[in-house]
């Protein structure tokens, strides 16, 4: 019996496009679709189709509809949630998170120079001028975010799907500060200075393809980071010992 082809539905046409969006990380999670209207008009397909596209994938638990619009759905904030409980203010976890950072930054980061595109440089040059900008300004609060967003354009300048979205993943538990305070991290004088050079190195070797010296600035970086976050603590640790001693007469008989 000859197996008849069915043409593919135009719903099912628009699903799959904006699900490979989703995928490439062109659309990311928390991000809200243009209204139904407007993105019918620049798919060129009517409403109807479009509404049933985003229903498909609104069950895939890819896409959420709200009275304010179409999201993208926060498709791993079910792992995420219960991951930042269970990690939280865990020295060992702070540890097997860089141990793990190290070494997908590293491959990141020499991706990023072998497959980076003029669009994803020019992503990682405004990162990079974003940085450079709040280090001017001595914001430890926006260089720390600018800091963040400059390892995202990396990310996605490695064109790997699987990394792409784990990272992210990641990042956003970074901006809670579950890990380390960037903050603290950021105002020391003489790591912010460390910081910048070494961000500045990562760059310049994925500007100029060269993959093996991205890859060791990007792993000597989250060196760098992870050895400041612990010199943190041990500090902070001491200070803590040492205000207990102060202290010491509240807890004896006088």
């Amino acid at each position: 019996m000859t197996e008849r082809i069915r043409p593919q539905k135009i719903a099912e046409a628009i699903a799959d496009h904006l699900e490979k969006l989703i995928l490439q990380g062109v659309l990311r999670p928390g991000e809200r679709l243009t209204p139904e209207r407007e993105l019918a008009e620049k798919l060129d397909v009517s409403r109807p189709s479009l509404r049933e596209a985003i229903d498909m994938l609104a069950e895939r638990g890819l896409l959420r509809t709200t009275r304010g619009g179409t999201f993208v759905a926060q498709f791993l904030s079910p792992l995420l949630k219960p991951l930042a409980s269970l990690l939280e203010d865990n020295p060992q976890a702070t540890a097997d998170y860089f141990e793990f950072r190290q070494s997908m930054d590293a491959q990141a980061a020499r991706y990023a120079a072998e497959r980076a595109s003029e669009v994803d440089r020019d992503a990682i040059r405004t990162a990079i001028n974003q940085i450079k900008a709040a280090h001017e300004l001595e914001d430890p609060t926006q260089e720390s975010q600018a800091d963040v967003d400059f390892h995202l354009s990396i990310y996605e300048a490695a064109h790997n799907a699987v990394l792409l979205h784990i990272m992210r993943a990641l990042v956003e538990l970074l901006r809670s500060n579950i890990f380390y305070s960037r903050q603290q991290l950021y105002q020391r004088p003489s790591v912010r200075e460390k910081l910048l050079a070494q961000h500045l190195a990562i760059a310049d070797a994925i500007f100029a393809g060269k993959p093996k010296a991205a890859e060791s600035a990007a792993a000597n970086h989250v060196a760098f980071t992870f050895e400041t976050v612990e010199e943190i603590r041990r500090d902070s640790k001491r200070l803590e010992a040492s205000l207990l001693r102060v202290g010491r007469s509240d807890y004896l008989a006088r």
